[in-house]
């Protein structure tokens, strides 16, 4: 027996292609419709057993509104989500906010029909390998980027950023210890740690790979833990 079906994508072609397709195997599709700010109302006025709703972007905050709305107003419909590979994070909006399960955009039709049928009979209705996939995600994150600048800057103490800054500002060592006030030889010193700890060779090198990573930027607003510190300050 066929299913009264609603199909509402982003793109008019595919919900007619894919409408058209489900008419072919025997289930009534009352209407296809491109999203709109109407379209729950028009799920909603209509009350198919199972809604298509397609998006194009399941992690944009908001974009289950729809099916919050439907669910709310019209709960005996169970709505299918229509899109691309999502995160994790967009599967559990989906399901948060009332979807009876999530269909690829590329699934073969067989692969749409199981899930129609499973999602009028009250199932959920995932591809195992979209909730391997999820899982697998949730369970091994990526690691985030490394910041290599805040990352260095954290080896350095106060006053050793203040010597990097003027490193990089083609001072030697005599203008750095009149600027800071110290002996040449000590401003000598904080040279070769600032050189050791970033594991540079010289202070050419050290200048460019401060300048390379955004240290320099950073340095130019001392988080708070600095402001005790000052880079003129003894340490």
């Amino acid at each position: 027996m066929g299913v009264r079906l609603m199909v509402v994508d982003d793109h008019r072609l595919l919900a007619e292609a894919l409408a058209s397709a489900l008419k072919l195997r025997g289930h009534r599709v009352l209407a296809a419709a491109a999203p709109s700010a109407g379209a729950a109302d028009l799920v909603i006025a209509r009350a198919p057993e199972v809604c298509l709703l397609g998006t194009a972007a399941p992690a944009e905050p908001g974009v289950f509104d729809p099916v919050t709305k439907i669910k709310r107003e019209r709960p005996q419909v169970a709505v299918l989500v229509l899109g691309p590979v999502p995160s994790p994070r967009g599967i559990a909006a989906a399901f948060a906010a009332g979807a009876s399960g999530y269909v690829r955009h590329d699934e073969r039709i067989e692969g749409v029909e199981r899930a129609i049928m499973k999602a009028r009979a009250g199932e959920s209705a995932v591809a195992p390998t979209l909730l391997q996939g999820a899982f697998s995600e949730l369970l091994n994150p990526a690691a985030q980027p490394d910041d290599e600048g805040q990352r260095l800057l954290q080896m350095l103490t106060p006053r050793e950023v203040e010597v990097l800054v003027r490193v990089a500002d083609g001072e030697d060592t005599r203008v750095i210890a009149a600027g800071m006030g110290i002996a040449p030889s000590t401003a000598r010193t904080h040279v070769q740690r600032v050189l050791m700890k970033l594991g540079v060779g010289s202070r050419l090198e050290a200048a460019a790979l401060a300048a390379r990573t955004g240290l320099l930027d950073r340095a130019s607003q001392p988080p708070v833990d600095r402001a005790s510190h000052p880079p003129g300050a003894s340490r």
